[in-house]
Formats: C-alpha cells, structure tokens, sequence
C-alpha cells in the first residue's frame, strides 16, 4: 500500500507520514523547498523500519504535477492513500495584504487540494478504492483576526471535501478531513500561546502526533463507513 503526503518534509506533514509509515504504507515524502528536512523525514521513517520515498514539485503548479507526479503514478502505480497536507499562512489584515499573498494561499491551500487529488483520482476510481484526507484548520470554521485568505483557503477545504465525497463515493473512495485547532507546530511560533489557552476548553496547545492520529483513523479499515466528514482535533475550541 503507498500513500503520498504533500508538505511531509516538517511538522504535521512529517508526524503524518511517520504515522502512516508505521501503519505498514509505503509514505511517499512530497516537499517542494526543504529538501534536507524531507530527507530527514524519510530517514525516521526508515530507521523505524518503514518504507518510503521523497517526491519533489510544487502542489500549486499544474505543469509539476503533470511533469513529476502523474509520470511516477504511472510507473508505480496508484496511491492508496492521499493525504493533501502542503499548506502556507501569510498573516495580516486584510485591507493591506499584497493580492500576490493572497493568491498565493490560495494557490497552495486550494489549488494545490484540486491539482494533486485530481492527479491520484484516475488510479483510484479505476480501482474502486481509496482515502483522501484533506489538512483543514479550525480557522475556516470559526475565522481569525489577520488570517482571511487563510480562513478562505481552508473553509474552501471542507467544502470540497463534501462535495467529493459525494462524488466519489461510487467508486469506494472516501474523501474526509482533518480540521486541527492551534499545535505547537513551526506554523503557530508566531502567537502568543497565553491568549490562545484561555481560548482552548484543554487549556493547551495540540501536538503534531494528535492530528496524525486522526489522519491514521480515516484511513484505516476501521473507518471504511466514514466520507464526508470534517474531523475536528481542537481541544474543544470553537464549541
């Protein structure tokens, strides 16, 4: 069994793809800048005596998915498992971000979702089966001061993800999401965690482990009657 995981070479990509890999699938690592750290990646999970493989292109351009993705689906075949997790934030109010940050969050978060999932999609309905599991954020359910391209991104997530799942549902593939509330991951350095706790029912920030549990679940057998659904890993936030 493979699974790909976009923006696997850090944080949640990485927890998700050491988690798949010691749930017995063949992780292959996708990263587009980090290459060090997709290679670090790749060696836990082979320490841990996992199998895998980097995969190098950008999510949001058309022309690398055509050009490097859908080559290597066609010489190894589908991808039993997609985990749609490469993102990016760019923070600021939104009556001064620059349009090019805008489309640019959108490009990844949103385009990026359509480009690869479009790309797996043939592999898997011409076999019936397979999991899609899409990174979303509490952000597009309940907003955030500074983050509306990013809310918009992630909020398009989940919309998609029921669509699909209704789409796709036919040919066995069941599309879901994650939906992670505020982790202690390189993406949530820049808040200020004490503001954030008085928020969180937990009273702590999430970990990278926690969501890729999640992420484990959906894509094991015993979630085989579970599509559609937006998964929240909040610490009861947003309730």
């Amino acid at each position: 069994m493979k699974a790909l995981v976009t923006g696997a070479s850090r944080g949640l990509g990485r927890a998700i793809a050491k988690r798949l890999a010691a749930d017995g699938f063949e992780v292959w690592v996708g990263f587009l800048e980090c290459e060090d750290e997709a290679e670090a990646t790749l060696d836990e999970i082979r320490r841990a005596g996992g199998a895998g493989r980097t995969v190098r292109f950008d999510v949001s351009d058309s022309r690398a998915v055509d050009s490097v993705l859908v080559p290597l689906l066609a010489s190894e075949g589908p991808v039993d498992v997609l985990v749609n997790n490469a993102g990016v934030a760019h923070d600021g109010y939104m009556m001064m971000l620059p349009e090019a940050k805008w489309r640019e969050v959108l490009d990844v978060n949103l385009t990026g979702f359509f480009l690869v999932t479009r790309a797996c999609l043939k592999g898997m309905v011409q076999r019936k089966r397979g999991r899609i599991v899409n990174v979303g954020s509490l952000a597009g359910e309940i907003g955030n001061v500074g983050q509306v391209a990013y809310a918009a991104s992630k909020a398009g997530i989940a919309g998609a993800t029921r669509a699909l799942a209704l789409e796709m549902a036919r040919w066995n593939i069941l599309v879901n999401a994650v939906s992670p509330g505020p982790l202690d991951t390189g993406m949530a350095s820049g808040t200020d965690a004490s503001k954030l706790l008085e928020r969180i029912p937990l009273a702590r920030l999430g970990n990278a482990d926690e969501v890729a549990g999640a992420v484990s679940f959906l894509c094991s057998k015993d979630a085989s009657y579970v599509t559609g659904q937006v998964i929240p890993v909040n610490g009861g936030m947003g309730m």
